[in-house]
């Protein structure tokens, strides 16, 4: 069982906090011990005094027996005062001075604390001298001298015993604590766990997805939050592999599809030199549908790639690329069917050199200048494009604005998710994801600044300090 475990450092817990706590059981034991131990020397000085006392006056005890009671005493000398007289009643020879006195009539528990673990380190013989209040009051108090090294043995000897018997409870403790968290809290613990290795290796399969049953409510709320990641990640993925596979085959579709249109767009050019009038006045719409639809494929098959080429970063004139992109919206404006009109209004110095991708970033213009226009075409109504652009120490910063109706909240929702984000019938909702992966292959961001009742305004901020490094550099 290794410590980096939850069973192991749990074990490892339980057995340092069972051992502190009988460590404070510990030494409040020994203390006691050594109070009875005092106590029970005071006890056997008593009876041996008062068996002295009890004998006739005009008998001498011997001096065997006198040393024989103080040896069962297991004491150097007895006092007893009584009647306010102090009486050596049996007295042996001192090994050595009085190290302490001890009065267990005033003694407290931290006092007899202090005193027991003194003695326990200390490994000295020493004299003592105890004294005690006589039991069954046959006197005023009862003074004994005795040595420490029998105190300290007895003392040792059961500090080891109580040790032993700790160890043996913190071992059993630690065992039955264990066995509970194995079962209670790590097999939950471990039930989690498998589930989660098991939906891992096939996160399709819906079998796989955990039935939160657990009793400890905290594992419960994880299963049930595990269980709802699960089904939304595995109804992601197939949401995935559908798109995936539908994205295949219109890209194949669209391939084909491209190719019948670019030859039928050929012939189409050629009816504006018919003789018939009707067909010359119908055929630039005929030729507009077409390449729209031709459009349309180029733009599928490229987001099918799923790969734009990384920037070629140079520098040129952003008003220039602007005026180029607002002159072919006008013509496609006045050549159409649309009631208002549409005017464009440039806010951006002829001085504004930047540097980027021209090509990708008159893909991106275009496409946020042709949906405003069709925006606002759509509506019946003339309206105002604006395009404008600033700088600063870090970045370029584009603003393109309309006054067209706004975008309705769906559209806001999945503006910039492919096949979702379009409004207009017939768009494919790939022009702006394709714009913002573009914007984020220069390292900036694309972003809808407003869109309501007075019109939409998309935000391109290009960051200045790019790194050269990470794009082709003309």
């Amino acid at each position: 069982m290794s410590i980096d475990t939850l069973t192991g450092r749990f074990a490892a817990l339980t057995l340092l906090f069972v051992a502190l706590a009988e460590l404070f059981v510990l030494v409040p034991a020994v203390s006691n011990f050594r109070m009875d131990y005092l106590q029970t020397r005071l006890e056997k000085a008593q009876i041996a005094s008062l068996a002295l006392l009890a004998a006739p006056e005009d008998e001498n005890i011997t001096a065997d027996l006198e040393s024989e009671l103080l040896a069962n005493a297991g004491v150097y000398n007895v006092v007893l005062r009584r009647d306010d007289v102090r009486q050596l009643v049996l007295s042996s020879p001192l090994p050595g001075p009085i190290a302490a006195t001890y009065d267990l009539r005033e003694s407290s528990l931290f006092r007899n604390g202090i005193a027991s673990v003194r003695q326990l380190l200390d490994r000295k013989d020493e004299v003592i001298r105890v004294i005690g209040a006589p039991v069954n009051h046959a006197g005023q108090l009862i003074e004994i001298t005795l040595s420490t090294a029998p105190l300290r043995a007895a003392m040792s000897e059961f500090g080891l015993r109580v040790l032993i018997t700790s160890a043996v409870l913190i071992l059993l403790t630690a065992a039955v604590l264990n066995l509970a968290a194995q079962r209670l809290i790590l097999k939950p613990i471990r039930r989690v766990i498998s589930h989660m290795a098991s939906y891992s290796a096939s996160p399709e399969d819906t079998r796989l997805i955990i039935t939160p049953d657990a009793r400890i409510v905290e594992v419960r709320e994880a299963e049930t939050a595990l269980a709802s990641m699960q089904a939304t990640l595995t109804q992601a993925l197939k949401q995935k592999e559908r798109l995936a596979g539908l994205g295949q085959a219109v890209a194949k579709i669209s391939h084909d599809l491209r190719n019948i249109l670019t030859t039928s767009q050929i012939f189409a050019d050629r009816l504006e030199d018919s003789d018939d009038p009707a067909v010359r006045k119908a055929a630039p719409k005929l030729v507009n549908s077409i390449t729209r639809a031709v459009n349309l494929c180029e733009t599928t098959l490229a987001f099918g790639k799923a790969e734009e080429p990384a920037p070629t970063l140079s520098r040129f004139d952003l008003r220039g690329l602007v005026d180029e992109i607002t002159e072919a919206e006008t013509l496609l404006s006045e050549g159409g069917d649309a009631i208002g009109t549409v005017d464009f209004v440039v806010d951006i110095s002829s001085n504004l050199v930047i540097r980027a991708d021209r090509d990708q970033l008159h893909r991106v213009l275009s496409n946020l200048i042709r949906n405003a226009r069709q925006a606002i075409e759509t509506s019946g109504n003339s309206g105002t494009i604006e395009i404008a652009a600033t700088e600063t120490d870090q970045d370029w910063i584009i603003r393109v604005g309309d006054s067209g109706p706004g975008l309705p909240q769906k559209a806001r929702d999945y503006l910039f998710q492919p096949f979702t984000g379009t409004t207009r019938k017939g768009g494919s909702g790939l022009g702006l994801a394709i714009a913002a992966d573009l914007v984020r292959g220069h390292g900036g961001k694309l972003e809808l600044l407003r869109s309501d009742e007075s019109g939409t305004e998309f935000r391109v901020i290009l960051p200045r300090g790019a790194l050269i490094e990470n794009f082709d550099v003309e």
